[in-house]
């Protein structure tokens, strides 16, 4: 009996070791791949223009984008709106939406933040000869309001947004109501997602501002392009690794700069801080587009 309960413990350990090996072997060629699909060289004709989503003044910038006191200058900031038309071999690709277009010509006042926009979405694609049905797809890079506002103008393209993000959305508010249901064009993310299949446009997931956060790597001829979404919300935050304290984990916060820092680093990409009203001018102005 004791031979035999020995040699059940070895075959168990032995199997245990296995799967800890299979796993890890797994982790690695998830690692791997991911590395492979964001060091595809560019395909294809790819262009992105910025479009304007609108300003928002805050009383006490640094009380609220920061969970450590002294990390911005005291007093009054200002962050811009930014949303980005990505147009590659004929497709097209919106990617955030900025706050509802309802707010046109009204102020949007909530605690220290007062939000305008001076332009819809769809205003600026007239401005471009494209309508809202011309969208193919439709990236949010998080769930928050001031990136899913005009979503709802796009309800035929397919949706890529964060997993947890789209289920932790719904309400009153939710800016996905166009994608619940079966059947429905959406691509939940909990990884990096090939956006055209070519390695062209990546949604990259960098996880902590929101619960699947997603960043996005744009291949020009010109050279890659990173658009934060929220992962900084300022150069001040990526110089310093400042977050918000409202982050949903500080720890992946921090796992996803390193990993949004490095990717830069290698691949030698322009990094665009969404909201930085200074990174507006590292794209040309609107109309024109980089390419």
């Amino acid at each position: 009996m004791r031979r035999t309960m020995l040699l059940i413990s070895a075959s168990l350990l032995i199997a245990g070791c296995r799967i800890a090996e299979t796993a890890n072997e797994a982790q690695s060629n998830n690692a791997t791949a991911e590395a492979n699909l964001l060091a595809t060289p560019a395909a294809g004709k790819t262009s992105v223009t910025r479009l304007d989503c609108g300003d928002i003044e805050f009383k006490d910038k640094g009380a609220f984008f920061s969970d450590t006191p002294g990390v911005y200058p005291p007093g009054p900031g200002r962050v811009v709106g930014s949303c980005y038309l990505i147009q590659h071999d004929g497709q097209q690709l919106i990617w955030d939406t900025g706050f509802p277009a309802e707010l046109k010509g009204n102020e949007f006042v909530q605690g220290q933040m007062t939000a305008t926009i001076s332009k819809t979405l769809e205003e600026q694609l007239a401005q471009l000869n494209l309508k809202p049905a011309d969208i193919d797809i439709v990236g949010i890079s998080h769930m928050h309001g001031d990136h899913t506002g005009q979503a709802k103008l796009f309800p035929q393209a397919r949706l890529i947004v964060g997993k947890g993000d789209f289920e932790q959305s719904t309400g009153k508010d939710d800016g996905f109501g166009p994608w619940r249901g079966d059947g429905k064009p959406v691509t939940l993310a909990t990884a990096d997602v090939d956006i055209f299949g070519d390695g062209s446009v990546v949604a990259i997931h960098l996880p902590g501002h929101t619960p699947d956060h997603l960043a996005l790597l744009v291949k020009l001829a010109s050279g890659p392009v990173l658009l934060s979404g929220d992962l900084y919300h300022s150069t001040i935050a990526r110089q310093k690794k400042a977050m918000p304290g409202f982050n949903t984990s500080k720890e992946q916060t921090l796992a996803s700069m390193d990993r949004f820092e490095k990717i830069a680093s290698d691949l030698k990409a322009k990094v665009v801080i969404q909201h930085e009203p200074d990174d507006v001018s590292k794209l040309p102005a609107f109309p024109a587009a980089a390419e």
